[in-house]
């Protein structure tokens, strides 16, 4: 890997931790600026890969790590047979964060969770908030169950407007979706993936399409085995996904948090529909709470709307360090 942003920090490395070896990936310009741990979306979709796209000006007042967690990216390619759980995960990101606040000399790091990683952090922050500086949630996901059923409907009338006649076939097929529970079985997961697919059409969902592969390819990180990890990863995050993201549903938990909290949404967002989180977030009590609607960002408001995305974590970063 060539460090051709000169930065004075841009390493890969492999770190013990719990039990396995697991990626992480330095980039910033200075050992003193607060310490971001990115926690990726999926599970299992690292966006460690990503980075080249859109965190060069965030370089400047933080240092960004991507961790690619257990059961996805470089840390599955290491470890074919270590699976995740919750609680392997938690325990992870425990000790990840022992290990940058002991590299970096900081008694706490900042915490970013996307999609997925929304997932875990919140679950995180409630039960380590001592850990944590503050948290922020990006395209944060509330309830599974919610996010399917709002987002169906979202696509429905969108579908109904265009009078997509094929569209509307495919609807019908689809029938009730996504029902009474988050089950991830066989039938599930044959309407989810047709879901998708009109989402991606109508611009309700991220793409992973051609042009995101070639963006990928162009990450001075890249590896053609990261290719393995991504069609391995919904194998390896099986469990993570049966027995805990199904049913994971913040608005059944305490709005109490004491740490912090900040929430950056896609205005355009009907993957993790960002109208969930608004409304949980007006229910949220924490020491200082903010929240930023990004205009036309859709899943991914890093990639779709970079440099807002920027200003939202600058106007953060500000509030607390300087």
């Amino acid at each position: 890997m060539k460090n051709t942003s000169k930065r004075s920090i841009y390493r890969e490395e492999y770190v013990p931790i719990n039990g396995i070896d697991q990626y992480l990936f330095h980039a910033g310009t200075k050992t003193d600026n607060p310490v971001l741990l990115y926690l990726h979306g999926g599970p299992g979709s690292v966006e460690s890969l990503f980075a080249h796209l859109f965190q060069g000006k965030l370089e400047e007042i933080f240092t960004i790590v991507h961790w690619d967690q257990r059961g996805a990216g470089k840390t599955l390619v290491r470890n074919k047979e270590d699976y995740p759980t919750m609680d392997l995960m938690l325990k992870d990101l425990f000790e990840v964060i022992q290990y940058l606040k002991k590299t970096y000399n900081q008694q706490k790091i900042v915490l970013l969770g996307r999609s997925w990683g929304s997932v875990l952090g919140s679950t995180f922050i409630k039960q380590y908030p001592e850990e944590v500086a503050y948290y922020i949630g990006v395209a944060q996901v509330i309830s599974m169950l919610e996010n399917e059923r709002v987002a169906y409907e979202k696509l429905k009338e969108l579908i109904v407007q265009a009078n997509d006649k094929k569209s509307l076939k495919k609807l019908e097929y689809i029938g009730d979706y996504p029902g009474d529970k988050f089950l991830l079985d066989r039938e599930f997961l044959k309407k989810c993936s047709k879901v998708r697919k009109l989402q991606g059409k109508f611009n309700l969902a991220g793409k992973n399409d051609l042009s995101i592969w070639l963006k990928v390819c162009k990450s001075p990180i890249f590896k053609l085995s990261d290719i393995w990890a991504f069609l391995n990863a919904f194998k390896a995050n099986q469990n993570v996904l049966e027995q805990f993201l199904g049913g994971f549903d913040l608005n059944a938990e305490s709005t109490d948090y004491k740490v912090p909290v900040y929430y950056i949404l896609g205005g355009d967002d009907w993957q993790a529909p960002y109208i969930i989180a608004q409304t949980y977030f007006a229910r949220i009590h924490a020491p200082t709470k903010r929240l930023f609607l990004i205009p036309n960002a859709g899943h991914r408001i890093m990639l779709d709307q970079t440099d807002l995305f920027y200003g939202a974590l600058l106007e953060v970063h500000d509030t607390w360090h300087t």
